[in-house]
């Protein structure tokens, strides 16, 4: 672990010490932020709406991608053709468009009530990109480059889609600047994380443009996978930034709010938010696009994310602190959200050539900010002034979507090892040995299990979002 995390850790256990008044998160205060009614809320609830949609269309896609690696259904339902573009757009919708979509009820939510016009602005390009990019693997021409981050089709309406998500994303990610500076810095930690979040963001978009402007044309797959290189790694440090707000977030309003003063939890964001200080210096050092850059970026995921740890620790601490708390939505997935992460970190770490446990890795991870999006989703929906997430189907949503996202991983981690390659579906995979054909069963089972998880989230929140309260 990096020098200032450790000393971090050594701030943080002297700041929970302290009993001062000014400083300390009491349940009462809560470090839960209020949100404003008007603009902030109307906004989170647009941005809502956009992620469970994008959810759903996500979950459609998904289904013919895990029928077409099923061994046995793969011989029945050719479905070859449509698998590398059906990938493209549900990995684009399920981390690109989802995940930006709650980014932005975070920013909205805990942000103020100015530049209303840019925000809707922003919402309503982001939707139209979506929709549009939704039907682009059914068009002609729908041919996927599969490269990391952010794959594409070669196809207009797809490329039109995506500029006009870009444009959305970027008009929101302008307004969540302006309006989550926190008052005072260090006395609203979870505004703290939103507004680094928003600063991540802001120098992610920054380097998809730099690149897209500086980066010369080479063979399509190798372009894309450069232009969206440097972005897409410093997108990583808003997700998990984001995903720890969600963590503290739901802490506070399940009853349990940490109990390390205002000031340390503060200090933890902004030391987590450090290594983007990296990311312009890359740039303006080594040309983009060249394999020093690549490195870089390379690197930068190496040494930048421990400095996640301290943060990380306090989020122990509260799932920790949760023990004995009734059962509850948001709680389930705060429990399944750390689970996955972890996983997916460890697997990081196991990485061994280009095979199948790089999407186990990358799908723990992933799916980890999404379980810490879905329980906040479940905190935030009465105080957007719809129901709230109520029954057994939303206690055990969590659970199901969680498991069946760890026996996908497992599966794949498992058919990683025996050397099965990504990104192939039918018969190229060539699963010749019973282990291979084990594993990627296990894949395919998780995978319509997850499936069925979040479908139950999709109907928990329309449920819930069908029906405003008074008020």
């Amino acid at each position: 672990m990096p020098l200032p995390g450790l000393i971090l850790i050594r701030f943080f256990a002297r700041e929970a010490a302290l009993d001062s008044p000014q400083t300390r998160v009491s349940p009462a205060a809560s470090a839960a932020p209020a949100i404003a009614s008007g603009t902030p809320a109307g906004l989170a609830r647009a941005w809502l709406w956009l992620g469970v949609l994008a959810l759903i269309g996500s979950g459609v896609l998904a289904v013919l991608l895990v029928l077409s690696r099923t061994p046995g259904i793969q011989d029945v339902f050719p479905l070859k053709d449509l698998f590398r573009a059906a990938l493209v757009v549900h990995v684009d919708l399920s981390v690109a468009v989802w995940f930006m979509a709650f980014a932005a009820v975070i920013w909205c939510a805990v942000g103020g009530s100015g530049l209303a016009s840019l925000g809707w602005s922003g919402v309503g390009l982001a939707a139209l990109g979506t929709a549009l990019m939704s039907v682009s693997p059914f068009f002609p021409g729908a041919e996927p480059v599969l490269n990391n981050y952010i794959p594409v089709l070669r196809q207009p309406l797809f490329f039109a889609s995506l500029w006009i998500f870009a444009a959305g994303a970027s008009l929101t990610v302008l307004r969540a600047l302006i309006t989550t500076w926190p008052r005072p810095f260090l006395g609203e930690p979870l505004r703290l994380g939103a507004f680094l979040g928003a600063v991540a963001a802001f120098l992610s978009l920054a380097a998809f443009f730099w690149s897209w402007a500086m980066v010369p044309w080479i063979e399509e797959t190798h372009y894309y996978e450069v232009l969206f290189w440097g972005g897409g790694h410093t997108l990583q440090f808003q997700h998990a930034l984001l995903m720890v707000v969600a963590w503290l977030w739901i802490a506070a309003q399940v009853g349990r709010p940490t109990m390390a003063s205002l000031r340390a939890v503060s200090v933890l964001f902004l030391v987590a938010a450090v290594p983007l200080l990296a990311v312009p210096a890359i740039y303006l050092l080594v040309p983009a696009g060249s394999l020093p850059h690549m490195e870089f970026f390379a690197k930068l995921m190496l040494w930048g994310h421990p400095y996640m740890a301290p943060l990380i620790l306090l989020g122990v601490l509260s799932l920790w602190g949760l023990r004995g708390v009734p059962a509850d939505p948001a709680k389930s997935a705060f429990v399944a959200s750390f689970t996955l992460f972890a996983l997916g970190g460890v697997l990081g770490y196991m990485i061994q050539g280009v095979n199948v446990v790089i999407p186990a890795h990358y799908h723990g991870s992933t799916v980890g900010v999404t379980l810490a999006f879905m329980g906040l989703a479940y905190v935030l929906l009465p105080h957007l002034g719809f129901q709230p997430a109520a029954g057994r189907m939303a206690l055990w949503q969590p659970y199901v979507y969680g498991f069946g996202q760890l026996v996908h991983v497992l599966g794949l981690a498992w058919s990683g090892g025996y050397g099965v390659q990504r990104k192939v579906a039918g018969a190229e995979q060539l699963l010749t040995t019973l282990p291979q054909k084990i594993g990627m069963g296990m894949m395919g089972l998780g995978g319509l299990i997850a499936i069925i998880g979040g479908l139950m989230f999709v109907v928990v929140c329309l449920k819930a979002m069908s029906r405003r309260t008074p008020g």
